[in-house]
């Protein structure tokens, strides 16, 4: 039983989640808030295991919830349902913690879905909000002094250049025929990657990529550079 708090500043909004997400066995709604800073109230009675997050509401917007819950509750996963997909909002929510970001206009069957991903451990996003990510990569990118994961140095040059390609929403049978080496070569490097990097699934990839690449390759260029000079 998966056991979900709505958070939500529109009332009738929430009974008609509620509604819809009641219909589903394996969901329990065990609680529901109208802003962030209620939210982390119930969070800290309540202990659910995923909440359905609003962005834009009083007292406390759901992105600033997001990052409160991502650390103090970081067992619980947070999934944005909201009405708006700017860029800032959805690159916001991810950096700071939401492990999914859906639009209201979502049908329930791949709402529902979204949230078994999600408390599973997996990231999702709805449809076209992936192409924010690969679009504007700097959108989702840390700052400049952020330092590299050590996990990221480890990977084979073959591996980053995979994952390259994951970063821009390449399949397997396109990263294939790209380098130029076997499908079945390419799932086993992707498999290496989610390892070494501790990610569940390509979403996830592509989105540390974005965050990360960038700093490895101005480190090798530095590195490059420094050997030049000498």
């Amino acid at each position: 039983m998966i056991r979900l708090l709505l958070v939500d500043d529109q009332t009738i909004i929430r009974q008609g989640i509620k509604s819809l997400l009641e219909s589903q066995a394996d969901f329990e709604i065990i609680g529901e808030a109208e802003n962030g800073e209620q939210a982390i109230n119930k969070i800290q009675i309540l202990q659910p295991d995923l909440v359905l997050m609003d962005v834009r509401m009083p007292i406390m917007d759901g992105v600033a919830a997001t990052q409160i819950i991502s650390q103090k509750f970081n067992r619980i996963k947070v999934l944005i349902l909201t009405t708006f997909d700017d860029d800032e909002y959805v690159s916001q929510a991810i950096r700071f913690g939401a492990k999914g970001y859906l639009l209201k206009d979502t049908p329930i069957e791949p709402l529902a879905n979204a949230i078994r991903l999600v408390y599973a451990g997996h990231t999702h996003l709805g449809p076209g909000l992936i192409e924010k990510v690969i679009t504007h990569p700097s959108n989702f990118s840390p700052p400049k002094n952020s330092m590299i994961p050590p996990e990221l140095t480890e990977l084979t040059p073959r591996e980053k250049e995979v994952l390259n390609l994951i970063a821009k929403g390449a399949n397997n049978k396109e990263i294939a025929k790209s380098l130029f080496i076997a499908e079945r070569t390419v799932k086993n490097h992707v498999t290496s990657i989610l390892t070494r990097l501790n990610l569940r699934d390509r979403t996830q990839a592509a989105i540390f990529a974005h965050s990360f690449l960038y700093l490895l390759n101005e480190d090798n260029n530095t590195n490059s550079n420094n050997v030049c000079d000498r």
